[in-house]
């Protein structure tokens, strides 16, 4: 689609691409390159940047946002050089090359470094657990969003410094045990509450701002009994909730406590909840899927899913081959009708089922998205 083609008519994605530098590590080779993703970005011959590419050309969306692309200043060296080396350039006899004019990337608290024992392992190293978000470099698994419509960068907003301290009721975690609160008193006044990062990215449709609510919240795994991971996964999910509605206490990183006063937004990522998971802490989801600004009903699906776990009668709605429900595009009650939307996910059977059938192939995680129509308010 295209705004020449039918500018009432939008698709709205979401991919965590698995596109950062532990991915291209050879078998056995223990040593992290963090410019692997910049080298293979250079060659446009990488099997499985290729297979992305080509995912994304036949599903085609307008607006995508991609998780999991690891975060390079350089643009030309970076998302310029997937969309030069990649999207532009076919990769198979029947899909067309794609484009997309307009970018929006910034900095994420993954891998950024601490001056604190975050994991409490005695080291203060700055990486992994020590780092603002699990990361073992600046930048790992950060995101980027790719659109065909104008990004007003001026009203960009990003919650990457946002202090978890300053949420009204935040989940603090405590050390069952002791009853210990997990993280010291310093500790606590400076961390961050997002793992990435929050965006609040308008891009221009029709006229008017739709506004792009990108989000990668941390698994609510990798922890022990104190949960520290599941309560920051649930807060990171109702930062966005009560971003949405207005709440006073939130601030943008320049300090800004504006309200959102968005009509139109999508909001697209992998937010690693599921309302049916153990790790999920209860009620993370609900918090979207029963605000009063957010249409949840439709609930895009595959056949290469339900195949996945023929067991479960929810498979058809899973996003990771880890069998689960993780990704997301929920669009605003507001001045938006859904009208189709789905999960990139073929049958085994199916010719395409190639670009899906491991990590290697691609990701662990399916491209997901939404078709929209514009409706007038």
């Amino acid at each position: 689609m295209s705004e020449e083609n039918d500018s009432r008519q939008i698709r709205v994605a979401t991919f965590n691409v698995s596109m950062e530098a532990t991915n291209y590590r050879s078998d056995g080779d223990e040593k992290l390159n963090e410019k692997a993703l910049q080298e293979q970005l250079s060659s446009g011959n990488n099997s499985q940047i290729k297979n992305i590419a080509e995912i994304i050309q036949r599903v085609r969306p307008d607006i995508i946002l991609l998780n999991e692309f690891d975060y390079i200043e350089n643009t030309d060296i970076g998302i310029s050089a997937f969309i030069k080396n990649y999207l532009n350039k076919s990769q198979k006899p029947d899909t067309k090359s794609i484009d997309y004019p307009y970018v929006f990337l910034a900095p994420v608290n993954t891998g950024e470094p601490s001056p604190f024992d975050f994991n409490r392992d005695g080291v203060a190293n700055g990486k992994g657990g020590d780092a603002w978000g699990y990361g073992n470099y600046p930048g790992q698994y950060g995101m980027v969003v790719l659109s065909q419509f104008p990004i007003d960068e001026k009203k960009v907003r990003t919650f990457k410094h946002f202090k978890w301290k300053d949420m009204p009721g935040a989940l603090q975690p405590k050390i069952p045990e002791s009853g210990e609160h997990w993280y010291s008193e310093a500790q606590w006044q400076a961390f961050r509450l997002s793992s990435k990062s929050m965006w609040d990215v308008p891009i221009i449709w029709k006229g008017e701002p739709l506004h792009l609510l990108a989000q990668h919240p941390t698994p609510p795994v990798f922890d022990g009994p104190e949960n520290r991971n599941g309560f920051r996964n649930h807060d990171e999910i109702r930062l966005l909730a009560d971003y949405l509605s207005g709440e006073s206490y939130i601030y943008d990183d320049q300090q800004s406590n504006e309200p959102f006063s968005g009509k139109r937004f999508v909001i697209a990522g992998d937010l690693n909840a599921s309302v049916h998971s153990k790790e999920t802490v209860p009620g993370t989801m609900e918090l979207l899927f029963e605000h009063s600004l957010i249409d949840a009903q439709f609930i895009p699906t595959s056949s290469g899913g339900a195949r996945n776990d023929p067991s479960d009668p929810l498979a058809k709605e899973h996003t990771a081959f880890w069998k689960s429900r993780a990704d997301y595009v929920l669009p605003s009650k507001q001045g938006l009708v859904v009208v189709g939307g789905g999960v990139f996910w073929p049958q085994p059977q199916h010719r395409l089922f190639r670009l899906v059938k491991d990590r290697q192939a691609s990701s662990d995680h399916r491209l997901v998205y939404l078709d929209l129509v514009w409706q007038q308010l």
